[in-house]
């Protein structure tokens, strides 16, 4: 018995090792990220490297204000990743919705259909998506790249919430219909409250999918004052003289929201991630 608990104090003492090792590879690149924001010039390019500052200078934050337009860029993002956010969780939930309460033969096979459609690389994509959006009129603005992170993160969203759908029992909606609700009302006060954790993961999934990519932005979007913060960042690399106070304080700017909405969501999102997997 004693060697057993032994043993069992060994393996946890692996896992916790393993955990902060994890966490340190991980974590180190953004730690030094947020280092080098604040890091005097003196200090920057030392050696050897150090690794804290008792000066920290935040003038690479105020020089990314006043020499940049890093809020309109900022705007951009907050406007595009909104928006198809909310286009996806609409078109996800009503097709998750149809597809669990009313199957039809081959449903499944559809859904997983269009499951595979996520599979597809983006740069397999975008270069088709370019030239119905041209056709359409839908470069460079808002509307052509809130659809096109859309149509990439409904596939997503979809297989991620028919979990959720289809572990709500129908009694719930049918004591909706008794009391004189439709199928909307009790769609919208039975089913949807029951669904949050799951609307809420593929809500933060499609946010950071538009708010972080890259590709889509630089092929869809060629005016300046339409950039996205990815876009931004790249150009500020390459015509900032490598102003790297800058170029991190941007960076760490851009990560900051993504690390708040992950951490006040985290639960529902790996809570999503496993009915997803296991349904």
């Amino acid at each position: 018995m004693t060697a057993a608990l032994h043993r069992v104090a060994r393996v946890r003492w692996y896992l916790l090792i393993g955990i902060v090792l994890l966490v340190a590879v991980n974590g180190f690149p953004f730690y030094w990220m947020a280092l080098t924001s604040v890091k005097p010039g003196t200090e920057l390019f030392s050696f050897p490297p150090t690794f804290f500052t008792t000066a920290p200078d935040f003038g690479g934050f105020q020089r990314l204000f006043e020499t940049t337009n890093f809020l309109t860029y900022a705007k951009n993002s907050l406007i595009i990743a909104t928006g198809a956010t909310a286009v996806s969780v609409a078109v996800s939930a009503l097709a998750a919705y149809g597809l669990t309460r009313f199957p039809f033969p081959g449903s499944r096979a559809f859904s997983t259909a269009i499951l595979y459609a996520y599979t597809f690389a983006p740069i397999v994509i975008v270069v088709p998506l370019y030239g119905m959006f041209r056709e359409a009129g839908l470069i460079n603005n808002y509307l052509g790249m809130i659809l096109a992170y859309a149509s990439f993160g409904v596939p997503f969203s979809l297989w991620l919430l028919q979990p959720f759908f289809r572990a709500i029992p129908a009694e719930l909606e049918e004591a909706a219909f008794v009391d004189g609700a439709n199928r909307v009302k009790s769609a919208w006060y039975v089913v949807l409250p029951q669904a949050a954790p799951g609307l809420i993961a593929v809500s933060v999934f499609t946010f950071l999918l538009a708010w972080e990519d890259y590709l889509f932005a630089r092929v869809l979007i060629t005016q300046e004052h339409l950039k996205t913060l990815p876009i931004a960042l790249h150009d500020l690399y390459n015509a900032s003289l490598q102003d790297w106070p800058l170029l991190m304080a941007a960076a760490v700017l851009i990560n900051v929201p993504v690390l708040i909405a992950f951490l006040f969501v985290q639960r529902y999102l790996v809570a999503g991630w496993g009915a997803g997997a296991i349904k």
